[in-house]
């Protein structure tokens, strides 16, 4: 569920609303960091959160954060974040409830920061209150749609929430509320959007391929069996390894 066999490609075709989001990431940052011109510093400055400036009106800050980001390291995190947990979400509810849910997520997590102090004058941005939605969304399966996620998986979402909400409350510098209310706000959103919803495929999303290559596939869990390498057995090594890699990755940058 969580470890990409996709190829690039397929990973671009099968999961157009990540892709589009990382990307996203990634240009902005260019513009703004990289390239530092001087329309995208505007851009950056109109569009980040700050709380007095919502109280005055200002309200398109609840949303605009949720795609900026303070660095390198800040956009790659998330968006490893969200290139591994993503996927799955998005073909379990489809792109446009996964937008919905994305959106609302990352405004509840900003607004949820503006209501506890809407006189504050310091800046916040990053999709980390987004991306806690997502997680919200699979607390919710894992508590209430359990035929959604199996246990497994479960394990993993609830070893990596309990780990980002212990840094978000240790770090410095870290948006507490964002992360809390995105949370909140995925959780929230989960029954509605899970109604229809069926598990995690990836020979659901399997596009059109030729019949003569292609004619064999069917979602038969002994399929791997036939490969050199026995994912089953090596996977959940691979995604604990990941796992580490997202930790040490939070750890170094202070960014979750």
């Amino acid at each position: 569920m969580f470890l990409r066999t996709e190829s690039f490609k397929e990973f671009l075709k099968f999961y157009p609303v990540v892709s589009f989001l990382v990307g996203l990431h990634f240009f902005l940052w260019i513009l703004i960091d990289v390239l530092g011109l001087g329309f995208a510093r505007d851009l950056e400055s109109f569009g980040v959160g700050v709380n007095l400036f919502i109280l005055q009106g200002e309200y398109w800050r609840l949303v605009t954060p949720i795609f900026l980001h303070s660095g390198f390291t800040h956009a790659l995190f998330n968006s490893f974040s969200l290139v591994l947990f993503g996927p799955a979400l998005e073909q379990m509810l489809g792109k446009g409830k996964f937008i919905v849910m994305y959106l609302a997520a990352g405004i509840f997590g900003n607004f949820g920061t503006f209501i506890v102090d809407p006189d504050a004058y310091y800046a916040h941005l990053g999709a980390s209150g987004a991306i806690f939605g997502i997680f919200g969304v699979y607390v919710y399966m894992v508590l209430f749609r359990k035929h959604l996620i199996d246990q497994a998986n479960s394990q993993i979402i609830m070893v990596i929430l309990i780990l980002g909400l212990f840094m978000s409350f240790t770090r410095p510098n870290i948006n507490i509320l964002g992360h809390i209310f995105g949370l909140i706000g995925g959780f929230a959103v989960a029954p509605l959007l899970l109604r229809r919803a069926r598990p995690f495929s990836i020979w659901q999303v399997r596009a059109q391929r030729t019949s003569s290559t292609r004619s064999d596939i069917s979602f038969d869990p002994n399929r791997w069996n036939q490969k050199k390498l026995p994912m089953k057995k090596y996977g959940k090594y691979i995604i604990w390894g990941l796992i580490i890699f997202l930790v040490l990755v939070a750890l170094a940058s202070g960014s979750f």
